[in-house]
């Protein structure tokens, strides 16, 4: 059935996600790191596919975004695009990769768009990064401004605690947002906001609003792949919700795995090939093999 509903299925453009808004149908964002996982939430129907930095943490080990580099963004960005046909493509552009100057930006950008099948990028930043983000707007690349918790700026920030909790601040968010869509912005994504400011966002901006822990009356929603599956053990975020807890399926699946190598039980004679008997014979004596081929085994031949 899903392979029948990925025929029909039409290839996710910013005009469609702009389509989706107008009839509130809300838009299903996800940070995706690797091929498999790609193939499948194309084939399930994701309109958006986030090859986000915290795939570096994920994958790789990293203990902040901050460390990611240009290249294991890369790395991923080329995964995705190879497990996926119709949901829009977007490069979540590292630290420092667009912030030095308009070139370094627009540069970047290009690079994950010819190298990896990039279709937009995700900026994260505020008011004072518009200007690199509308530089890579018109050198024709579209971007999703990413405001609110931005891990690029923990330290600013106060760590990773909840934006706009006071009235000040949420005025900041919103003067944020609209640098980002006055520079072209083709959509919003409100990270840990309060509702409150996603909600409000959502109504006056002329673009997508995409809520990551900020409520559920934005115009879609984002969440970090891995943590649908308890992937990412260190940290579960308080806005992410466990689908399926792969954890202990994999523990269990490793644990037989690691028992039956021990007791000689894996390889199975279903898992192995074995000579016929007389080519057996000729080898035994062209190499001199007296043994018994199959005494290691149990089970036999």
């Amino acid at each position: 059935m899903a392979e029948q509903a990925a025929e029909k299925r039409k290839k996710v453009t910013i005009p469609s996600l702009n389509k989706k808004r107008e009839n509130k149908e809300p838009i299903v964002q996800l940070a995706v790191y690797d091929y498999e996982t790609a193939i499948i939430a194309d084939r399930v129907g994701v309109d958006i596919l986030c090859v986000s930095d915290t795939g570096g943490m994920v994958l790789f080990g990293h203990e902040s975004t901050t460390s990611v580099s240009f290249e294991e963004v890369m790395f991923m960005a080329q995964a995705v695009k190879r497990g996926s046909q119709y949901g829009l493509r977007m490069v979540d552009m590292p630290y420092m990769s667009f912030h030095l100057s308009a070139q370094q930006a627009v540069d970047n950008a290009a690079k994950y768009v010819s190298q990896a099948g990039a279709e937009v990028m995700k900026c994260e930043g505020n008011q004072h990064h518009a200007k690199y983000i509308e530089a890579i707007i018109k050198a024709g690349i579209p971007v999703q401004g990413h405001i609110g918790i931005t891990p690029m700026r923990m330290p600013q920030l106060g760590g990773f605690v909840a934006q706009g909790k006071t009235a000040d601040r949420a005025k900041e968010l919103v003067d944020d947002a609209w640098a980002m869509v006055n520079a072209g912005c083709f959509s919003i994504m409100c990270e840990v906001t309060t509702a409150e400011v996603c909600q409000y966002l959502s109504e006056v901006l002329p673009v997508p609003v995409i809520s990551l822990g900020a409520g559920n009356q934005a115009d879609g929603v984002h969440i970090i792949g891995s943590d649908l599956f308890h992937l990412y053990e260190k940290h579960v975020p308080r806005h992410s919700k466990i689908y399926v807890d792969l954890v202990p399926i994999i523990e269990k699946g490793l644990t037989d795995y690691r028992d039956e190598v021990r007791k000689r039980i894996y390889p199975g004679k279903e898992h192995s090939v074995y000579m016929k008997d007389d080519e057996l014979k000729k080898f035994a004596d062209l190499v001199g093999w007296k043994g018994n081929p199959n005494q290691r085994f149990p089970t036999g031949r």
